[in-house]
C-alpha cells in the first residue's frame, strides 16, 4: 500500500510539473517561508503537501515552529517587530485580534480557488467585512451532540428535535440510571462556545455592538439563559455525579461502556480518540447541541487552520501562487487521502467521512453554524469561561455572577491583546 501510495504521488508530481511549465527545472528555485505551531506544522496532510509542492515546482519550504503555548505571542511579536514570513497558519479565532489584520495580511476574496471552497470552509475565512482571509487547509469536524442510538432504541426512546425534547430526554435518561451528558468540567472548555455561536452567528448586529463595548454580555439574555442551562443541568444529574472530575481521556470510556448516552464534541474524534466496548462507533449517531440558546438546536462547523499571506513577506506573488497550488484537486486529494475530516473543498474526494455526519446531513444543512464565538468574540476565552461556570456549579457565584466573571475575563483578555500590541476589530 505504502508502495503504492508512493506510485500515485509520484505521478502526480509529474503532472503537476508539467502544468507548471517546467518550473521544478530550476534547482535554485524560491524559498518561502511558513510559520505555524510546531504541531500544526507535523500534520500528516502538511507534510504530504508540502514535499509535494517541493517536489513539483522546484521551489524550496523553509518551515518556522513555536511551541503550541508559545505560539500566539512570539508569532505576533515576529510580525509586529518586522520579522515576517511569507505564509502565516492561523486560525481564525479571538488570537487574530493581535494583528492589524488589514495591514499585515492580503485578502484573497478575488482569488479564483475561492469559488473552490465549501460554503461553511469560506464562511469560517471571511470577515465581518467580507473579505477571505486565507486558505483553509485542515481537518475539518462537524461539532455537535454524538449519542448512543443503539442504547436510545432499547429503551424505547428516539433523539430530540428541540430544545424541549431533550430536556425530557435527558430527565428520562437520568432517572433510568444514565448519565445523559458526558461532561467534561476537568480540563476541556469547547462545549459554551456550542451555545454561544447561534446567539451571535444569528445576530451580527449584537456581535458588533458587544465587540465596541456599546454592551456587554450582562446585556444578552441568551447568554444568562445558557448559564442557567449548565446550571439547571448539572443540578438535574443530568451531568450524573462525577462531572468535575471528568476530563479528555475520561470521555471514550464513559461513552463505550454506555454509562453516558451522549456527549458535546465532532466526528473526528470517534477517529482518533473513541477507545470502543459494549458500544462502538457504529451505535452513534448525531443531532443537534440543545444548550439554552437555539430552540432548534445548533451545529458548529469545523475550526479550520488558515495560510494566510503577509503583506511584507519576501515573495508574496510566491506564496500566492502556493496557495492557488494548494487548492488544486490534485493537491488536496493527496494531501487528505484516508484523513478523516469533512470536506473543505467542493473536488474533495479521497478523504473519509463519518457516516454520523453524512446521515445527519439534512439536519446539519438546517441548523449549522460557522464557529463563532471562538473566532469572533473579541477577547473570547474557553478557558476563561470554563473557569466561570466551574466557579458557579462548585457554588462560589449565581448565574448573574457567572455572566459577570465572563464579561470581566473577556474584557481582561482584550487589554492583554492591546498591550501586546493588537488591535481590536
Amino acid at each position: 500500500m505504502k508502495r503504492l501510495y508512493l506510485t500515485i504521488s509520484l505521478l502526480l508530481a509529474a503532472v503537476l510539473l508539467g502544468a507548471c511549465g517546467g518550473a521544478g527545472s530550476d534547482s535554485a528555485g524560491v524559498t518561502l517561508t511558513i510559520l505555524g505551531k510546531e504541531s500544526d506544522l507535523n500534520k500528516p496532510y502538511l507534510t504530504r503537501l508540502f514535499q509535494l509542492y517541493q517536489d513539483s515546482t522546484g521551489n524550496h519550504l523553509k518551515l518556522i515552529s513555536y511551541e503550541d503555548a508559545e505560539f500566539e505571542t512570539k508569532a505576533a511579536l515576529d510580525v509586529a517587530e518586522g520579522r515576517v514570513p511569507d505564509i502565516l497558519l492561523h486560525f481564525h479565532n479571538a488570537d487574530l485580534n493581535r494583528y492589524d489584520v488589514a495591514r499585515d495580511f492580503c485578502m484573497l476574496e478575488e482569488q479564483a480557488w475561492g469559488a473552490s471552497l465549501t460554503d461553511s470552509a469560506r464562511a469560517y475565512c471571511t470577515d465581518s467585512d467580507g473579505h477571505l482571509l486565507g486558505l483553509p487547509f485542515w481537518e475539518s469536524s462537524v461539532s455537535g451532540c454524538y449519542y448512543n442510538k443503539t442504547l436510545l432504541t432499547q429503551l424505547g426512546l428516539r433523539a430530540a428535535t428541540t430544545q424541549a425534547e431533550f430536556d425530557m430526554l435527558c430527565q428520562v435518561l437520568a432517572e433510568s440510571g444514565y448519565t445523559p451528558v458526558c461532561w467534561p468540567a476537568d480540563g476541556c472548555t469547547w462545549m459554551p462556545q456550542f451555545a454561544l455561536d447561534p446567539v451571535f452567528a444569528d445576530d451580527p448586529a449584537m456581535l458588533e455592538r458587544l465587540n465596541s463595548g456599546e454592551i456587554g454580555y450582562g446585556d444578552i439574555p441568551a447568554v444568562a439563559e445558557m448559564v442557567r442551562w449548565v446550571q439547571s443541568s448539572a443540578e438535574n444529574g443530568w451531568f450524573g455525579n462525577t462531572y468535575s472530575t471528568t476530563g479528555w481521556d475520561d470521555i471514550g470510556p464513559l461513552l463505550a461502556s454506555g454509562q453516558a448516552v451522549s456527549t458535546f464534541i465532532w466526528d473526528t474524534w470517534f477517529y482518533t480518540d473513541f477507545p470502543g466496548g459494549t458500544y462502538t462507533m457504529d451505535d452513534f449517531a448525531l443531532m443537534p447541541v440543545f444548550m439554552g440558546t437555539a430552540d432548534e438546536g445548533t451545529y458548529e462547523g469545523g475550526n479550520l487552520n488558515m495560510m494566510m499571506v503577509c503583506k511584507a513577506g519576501s515573495h508574496v506573488q510566491e506564496a500566492l501562487d502556493f496557495l492557488a497550488f494548494c487548492a488544486t484537486p490534485e493537491a488536496y486529494n493527496a494531501a487528505f487521502n484516508g484523513i478523516s475530516t469533512v470536506s473543505c473543498f467542493q473536488g474533495q474526494t479521497t478523504n473519509i467521512q463519518s457516516p454520523m455526519v453524512t446521515q445527519a446531513q439534512a439536519s446539519i444543512q438546517a441548523h449549522e453554524r460557522v464557529s463563532t464565538a471562538a473566532s469572533k468574540i473579541v477577547g473570547y476565552n474557553a478557558e476563561d469561561v470554563m473557569a466561570a461556570l466551574n466557579a458557579m456549579l462548585r457554588g462560589e457565584t449565581d448565574v448573574d455572577g457567572c455572566v459577570r466573571q465572563m464579561d470581566e475575563a473577556r474584557l481582561k483578555e482584550i487589554a492583554l491583546q492591546s498591550a501586546a500590541g493588537g488591535e481590536a476589530d
